[in-house]
């Protein structure tokens, strides 16, 4: 047996409200009503820590004396068996542990493994144990645990082989590379891996796997949004009552087309996104939208405001951003949900706003819907519903953010999938932003949390249309979120002496190194090998794909780029100098050494084959509405039905799940104090 040290953590009797809730559930949904009693413990193994320290640790760090008993050993009585994260998953507890043990000893952190162990006291076969596991466990990033002791923590991983160059690639006819991208499950369309195929062929050259992973990436639906960009071709409206709405709008929006681009109208293609923001350009080529912040940096919509602060009117910026993750929600609750809300901080944020006030949107099927009749390939409603709840709460609670509306929206359309909507409100004075180009000899920081394998291929994954298989290779594109890191990014921008040396940033949401640092200049040379990673083993694509809401990419004039560091290792976050800025429009990564990414910027900016298609609004079926009868003569019956269904039910609940909340109609202003507004500023407000 080698150093390691294992203890066991419960809730006291008032205290284990999981427990309780479980048992309730597993009562009520599977029907074990021979279930007496569930206990739930939280294990520690603890490897490179001596007794005194970890005596010490037993009472300060792994447990809270007035509500947790602490053993050595397994308890018996029932049948047990441990859940842990999938290798590569990040694991906050076991990294928070981590730290305080560190914080402690003033030295090393030392190796900390966690586990849940589920006790199940009362008559079970094995077939019921066996639905148990299937209901707790979610192959996506979690697996069951051994009960025995380990020697050794230590993660052994073997060391990756080189980069492969994808031989032949750059003359596969169309049989031959549809074959390819279904192997290598590449979101990108048949016609964009020819027109790849064909860019390869004029550079002489096969690509690297790496290559066309990071091409895949930075064409994705997710950061390129292809599908809005869809060149509409036809657009047909049927002539039905339900949507005359639609065509009054399509007219509205030919017209403004007419007047925002004049005579250059017919050179420029509709499409959804060009739909989108109509009322935008509208309403700026009139001049009316003067306070709208226009820079190269993309990040969160962003509007000038003069505040008054202190009596003294300010220029302030105003940020907002919304983020949907219905796909990661879908296959890992917590999870999805919880960088649903990272993901939509981080824009705002690296634009350099402190983040204060949230809201969030869902849409779920029936939670009540028992376990039996879940769809094939699908987790069940409730664990949906549930999950998501607390990795969003999870999330935000850690950040210390408002979140002034949470609503759920109960739908049987929601049980194909899942709708998970954060969106967010930033602001920071304008003197802070300091927004310049990117000039050769800039270095380009990385700073905030390691890399992993939680994350990688998360944009094209969440691109491509899936099936029921999903939920058992898609585990490792659903990021694992590290909110303390990313509040610690919100003290360090939030700082002006920092956030004012910052020429440019960018996150690394959706595509990680490829897409945060490839879109900060037109030349770039990268150096994978200085990327910090969590744990050793990771591959030169996965260095250049992977993504997290906590880290950030900053690019800097050389002379400042050691101040910066400084004030960043003031707020305990780590920096790496990971990039430089060339002269040569490239995008170029080198990875042990040697170039394994070499493209022009120019074909990159294609962003690939322009899609074309026809569009047509199909009238609804006379009974697609259910509401459509009691349009003219109110139903009483109907009526009543539909304010005692669960569309209608209290959503107290999920609200209180966060500790920081506002009533309906409240504002949290940015720099201190709330505004109640009267009921009609709020539903401008929420328009």
């Amino acid at each position: 047996m080698g150093n390691v040290r294992r203890v066991y953590v419960e809730k006291k009797n008032g205290f284990d409200v999981e427990a309780a809730g479980l048992l309730a559930d597993l009562r009520t949904q599977f029907g074990y009503t021979s279930l007496q009693n569930i206990r739930i413990l939280v294990r520690y193994d603890l490897d490179g820590i001596d007794d005194e320290t970890f005596n010490k640790a037993m009472t300060t760090i792994f447990s809270e004396p007035a509500a947790d008993t602490l053993t050595d050993a397994l308890p018996g009585g029932g049948a047990a068996f441990a859940v842990e994260y999938l290798p590569g998953q990040y694991d906050q507890r076991a990294d928070s542990a981590a730290q305080c043990v560190a914080m402690l000893t003033q030295g090393e952190a030392p190796l900390v493994r966690c586990a849940k162990v589920y006790i199940l006291e009362g008559s079970l076969t094995e077939d019921q144990l066996a639905a148990v596991k299937a209901y707790l466990i979610n192959p996506v990033d979690s697996r069951e645990a051994s009960l025995d002791m380990p020697d050794s923590l230590d993660m052994t991983a073997d060391l990756p082989p080189d980069v492969p160059i994808l031989s032949g690639f750059s003359s596969f006819d169309r049989e031959r590379m549809a074959e390819f991208r279904d192997q290598y499950a590449l979101a990108m369309t048949l016609e964009d891996a020819m027109f790849v195929a064909a860019y390869f062929r004029s550079q002489r050259r096969d690509p690297t796997l790496t290559e066309l992973r990071v091409i895949d990436t930075y064409w994705s639906d997710h950061c390129r949004h292809t599908t809005f960009l869809t060149r509409l071709s036809d657009v047909r409206i049927d002539d039905s009552p339900l949507l005359g709405q639609a065509r009054v709008a399509w007219r509205e929006y030919i017209r403004a087309r007419a007047e925002v681009y004049g005579a250059e109208r017919d050179g420029r293609p509709m499409c959804l996104m060009d739909l989108a923001t109509m009322g935008m350009k509208l309403l700026r080529k009139r001049g009316l939208l003067d306070n709208l912040d226009e820079s190269e940096e993309i990040n969160a919509c962003s509007i000038r405001v003069t505040i008054e602060v202190d009596g003294r009117p300010e220029d302030w910026l105003i940020l907002f951003k919304n983020e949907t993750h219905n796909h990661p929600t879908e296959i890992e609750p917590f999870g999805g949900a919880a960088t649903c809300l990272g993901g939509a901080i981080r824009d705002p944020l690296s634009g350099r706003a402190y983040v204060y006030q949230a809201m969030r949107v869902t849409g779920s099927g029936d939670p009540r819907t028992l376990i039996g009749e879940t769809l094939p390939g699908k987790l069940p409603q409730r664990v949906l519903s549930i999950g998501a709840a607390r990795g969003y709460s999870s999330y935000g609670n850690q950040v210390g953010l408002a979140t002034g509306q949470v609503t759920e929206i109960y739908d049987p359309g929601y049980v194909a999938k899942r709708l998970e909507i954060g969106a967010v409100v930033g602001a920071v004075p304008a003197r802070n932003v300091v927004r310049r180009r990117p000039a050769p000899g800039d270095q380009v920081v990385l700073l905030g949390g390691r890399t992993g394998r939680d994350g990688c291929g998360g944009a094209t994954g969440s691109s491509k249309a899936h099936d029921i298989e999903s939920t058992l290779t898609c585990g490792a594109e659903v990021q694992k979120g590290n909110p303390p890191t990313e509040r610690k990014l919100q003290r360090l921008f939030r700082n002006p002496e920092a956030s004012r040396l910052i020429k440019r940033c960018n996150d690394f949401g959706a595509g990680g190194v490829c897409v945060a640092i490839g879109e900060l200049a037109p030349g770039l040379l990268i150096n994978l090998d200085a990327v910090p990673l969590k744990y050793e083993g990771l591959d030169g694509t996965e260095l250049a794909i992977s993504e997290s809401q906590e880290r950030m990419a900053v690019v800097l004039d050389r002379a400042d780029t050691q101040a910066f560091m400084e004030l960043a290792r003031q707020e305990n976050l780590e920096a790496a100098v990971v990039a430089e800025v060339i002269r040569e429009p490239r995008m170029r990564m080198v990875w042990r050494g040697r170039e394994i990414v070499n493209i022009e910027r120019s074909f990159l900016d294609t962003n690939g084959v322009i899609q074309q298609v026809e569009a047509h609004a199909a009238a609804p079926r006379d009974d697609a509405d259910p509401f459509a009868e009691s349009l003219g003569a109110p139903d009483r019956n109907r009526w009543l039905e539909c304010v005692s269904s669960l569309a209608c039910c209290s959503q107290r609940g999920l609200a209180e799940r966060f500790d920081s909340t506002i009533g309906a109609g409240t504002v949290l202003m940015p720099f201190g104090g709330v505004r109640q507004l009267t009921p009609a500023q709020a539903m401008a407000a929420r328009l």
